[in-house]
């Protein structure tokens, strides 16, 4: 079933209109499903200006209904995605503070971390929302079938199957990464490192030259290193 949104036969007269080029101030007409158009004068591609995106942010099936999404569009959907998987974790969680605490935590060191390095951030982020309850499942040595408490996560928030892999793979090497490991392991592994020694600090404070032997070994990205360096040599 096509969505009534975008089926012609629902259409009224205003379906069809002319929108301003905002590189050569030139018209050109769009139809109301349009999600871009390229200017027939200068060349210049430019989204749609009176298409509702609303619906596109959170559907699933947005990129069949209206073809190839704008930039604007997918970022949205991701992150509306990161903040269903976010919501999810801590249902998962319900009244365990100190595991909600720590997984939120590692999302935001992994996501500066992701932002410093250029990492994809969705799947950065999402992944480190899920580390503690893929943690919980290993210890846990389950031996159920089918999809994983993280992969059912991710399927309910309406990942792709795509992403679903990408973040699984991250999670099922998140304690193994070789030196050369993408990038996106690497900011899990190291925020969820530096996550865990900042609350062992709070704890028991180790010896300051320990913890740069620490990082010097396991942390190999700048963006790890600056944020190791503010949290665990605060002043």
């Amino acid at each position: 079933m096509q969505c009534p949104g975008q089926d012609s036969r629902f259409w009224k007269a205003d379906a069809i209109y002319e929108a301003r080029c905002p590189k050569c101030n030139q018209d050109v007409e769009f139809f109301k499903d349009d999600t871009a158009r390229k200017c027939p004068y200068c060349g210049h591609r430019f989204v749609n200006p009176e298409l509702d995106f609303g619906c596109a942010a959170y559907c699933q099936f947005a990129e069949q209904c209206l073809g190839s999404l704008p930039e604007e569009v997918k970022e949205k959907q991701q992150d509306m995605l990161k903040d269903k998987v976010g919501m999810e974790m801590r249902r998962h969680f319900k009244t365990d503070a100190r595991k909600i605490r720590h997984a939120t935590t590692v999302a935001g060191y992994a996501e500066r971390i992701g932002k410093e390095e250029g990492g994809n951030l969705g799947v950065i982020i999402m992944a480190a929302y899920l580390h503690a309850i893929q943690e919980d499942e290993a210890r846990q040595d389950s031996s159920a079938e089918g999809k994983s408490p993280a992969g059912q996560i991710l399927e309910k928030a309406g990942a792709s199957e795509e992403v679903i892999r990408e973040v699984l793979d991250i999670l099922d090497h998140l304690h193994q990464p070789e030196e050369e490991a993408r990038l996106s392991l690497r900011a899990v592994y190291e925020a969820d490192l530096i996550s865990t020694l900042e609350e062992e600090q709070a704890e028991e404070p180790r010896d300051t030259e320990k913890i740069s032997r620490i990082i010097e070994d396991n942390i190999l990205t700048r963006g790890g290193r600056k944020l190791a360096q503010e949290v665990l040599f605060r002043e």
